[in-house]
């Protein structure tokens, strides 16, 4: 006899929508913590999850330059070159979609990513600042040309001035990509932020046919709850990782995504198994998710880097002297 709500019908109806499609961004987030060192056998755990787990989309890593990310620095994770991509995919036939994230300005779009027929990659994720839309609109464009899924995630929005955030959503959207992103890069967006936010998005993207879609980080503890907001007012692609596994405070839980959103194709079960047995052995050495620093630039509306130096031993002085610091405008 199981109480799991996989196979309690009348546990379904919370939040149940076929529409909503999940994407995992273990390897690809994770990857700002270890510079994308990944080993195949984490990679491959997590994708063997995200098939077992019923999942839409894996981020397997990004498809930046190396010319900016040095091999000698970085993991292969930060190119995902056909064959390293192959080797974690193979051949069988799988229901997941393999997705990449190509930086505005840190990728060599055009010559790194192959026309669709000749890579096993599904979808290019397009990620830019506002300053970047412009050549984001580009890179959408090429994408798609060479037969790929397309999605636009705008970054630092939180520090972005009204009227030209209503101008950057509104541009990203005639793009015909298939979704674009609200993103709470800094982790500082409260509900009631979301739901403003949510609102705008909707109101551009579904005049153009596109979806919404969501990726919260948790240096607030509110990655799970503003991720739920999202759905909940309309918002079709969602973000999370095994174990909140991403940069800083990390993301939202895979795991607690999938027990709110009560589908029947989503199986808890695989991802708590790569939680167990692949991502938290790393928690030791990678240190994500929730800690003060990271509270205080969630708070103060700043990026995370200087956080994870002084976590890092980088800054010196206790988290009172950091706080006083970040106030200070350091």
């Amino acid at each position: 006899m199981t109480t799991s709500h996989e196979n309690n019908p009348s546990a379904r109806w919370v939040a149940y929508r076929p529409e909503i499609k999940v994407l995992d961004c273990t390897i690809r987030d994770g990857g700002l913590m270890n510079d994308s060192n990944f080993d195949e056998n984490t990679v491959r755990a997590v994708y063997n999850a995200c098939v077992e787990g019923g999942i839409d989309y894996m981020e397997i890593g990004y498809k930046n330059s190396d010319k900016i990310f040095a091999p000698s620095e970085y993991g292969a994770w930060r190119w995902c070159r056909e064959e390293d991509v192959r080797r974690i995919v193979g051949d069988r036939e799988t229901d997941v979609k393999i997705a990449v994230m190509a930086d505005a300005e840190k990728s060599d779009y055009r010559n790194d990513i192959l026309p669709k027929d000749q890579s096993a990659i599904d979808m290019i994720r397009v990620a830019c600042y506002i300053h970047q839309i412009p050549l984001a609109i580009e890179m959408l464009k090429d994408a798609q040309d060479k037969g790929y899924e397309t999605t636009v995630n705008l970054m630092a929005i939180s520090v972005v001035q009204e009227r030209e955030l209503e101008e950057g959503i509104e541009l990203l959207t005639t793009s015909k990509a298939k979704a674009i992103y609200l993103v709470d890069s800094f982790g500082n967006l409260y509900s009631e932020k979301i739901q403003y936010l949510l609102k705008k998005y909707l109101k551009h993207a579904k005049a153009n046919g596109m979806e919404v879609g969501i990726h919260a980080h948790n240096n607030l503890q509110l990655a799970f709850a503003n991720s739920i907001e999202g759905i909940v007012l309309g918002a079709n692609m969602v973000d999370a990782s095994m174990g909140g596994l991403g940069r800083g405070a990390g993301n939202c839980p895979m795991e607690l995504l999938l027990g709110f959103l009560h589908n029947p194709k989503y199986r808890i079960r695989p991802i708590l198994d790569c939680v167990e047995k692949h991502i938290n052995p790393l928690r030791a050495s990678l240190k994500w998710g929730f800690d003060l620093p990271y509270m205080i630039t969630g708070c103060l509306n700043r990026h995370p880097r200087a956080a994870m130096n002084f976590l890092a031993g980088k800054e010196q002085g206790t988290v009172s002297d950091f706080y006083d610091r970040m106030l200070a405008g350091e």
